[in-house]
């Protein structure tokens, strides 16, 4: 009797554990697996051309101190040193216009003079915020907020003085080898022009267009 009974609880035994693997089997059998389904945006982005150089030409418009505002035109030529860091000369050259001076009494304090404003300066610049502007589906253009500054010289009503700059501006490069930029400066420097001898501020704006080579 005890015999029948082990017989039996071996063969039930080995019927569960047959069950059990036919189900972990079946289970494996007919398992899915999900791949995600991802798609990918491809994005056309201009970078820096690999030559350091640039040169840009600019026109704009600047307020001379005593003086009306005209429009001012020049031109860059810059050495990217690093990707965040670069050096720039630049000329520049605007027309003052009637001063203060001769607008209130009609007598001009630099007759005789140039009413002409030229100058031109060495700088060095440094690219602070880097990015990417998006024009469009899958168009993306390099980006740059940068700050600059640097010293020169400025001839007002033939007089020559030391000039400082100081300013920011905002890169974007529509292809690899082609910049457009918003440039912001303000030209410090002393003159005489109108009389008593003092320190001007002389804020500029201009639209500045390069290319690398």
């Amino acid at each position: 009797m005890q015999g029948r009974l082990g017989y039996a609880v071996l063969f039930m035994a080995q019927l569960c554990a047959g069950l059990m693997f036919t189900a972990s089997a079946s289970a494996q059998d007919s398992g899915e697996i999900i791949e995600a389904d991802v798609e990918r945006r491809e994005l056309d982005v201009a970078k820096v051309d690999t030559e350091n150089f640039e040169l840009t030409g600019f026109i704009g418009y600047m307020n001379v101190e005593d003086f009306d505002s005209d429009m001012v035109w020049g031109a860059r030529f810059a050495f990217h040193l690093t990707p965040a860091l670069f050096t720039e000369i630049s000329y520049g050259k605007v027309d003052t216009g009637r001063s203060s001076a001769e607008r209130a009494t009609g007598v001009n304090p630099i007759a005789g003079s140039s009413s002409e404003l030229e100058y031109y300066d060495i700088s060095l610049g440094w690219n602070v915020l880097p990015g990417e502007v998006f024009v469009g589906p899958g168009k993306a253009w390099n980006s740059a907020f940068y700050l600059i500054g640097g010293i020169g010289n400025a001839e007002l009503a033939d007089e020559d003085e030391t000039a400082l700059n100081l300013g920011f501006g905002f890169r974007v490069l529509p292809t690899d080898g082609f910049s457009v930029r918003l440039d912001f400066r303000n030209y410090i420097f002393e003159t005489e022009a109108t009389g008593d001898e003092k320190t001007t501020n002389n804020l500029q704006a201009t639209l500045n267009l390069g290319w690398y080579f």
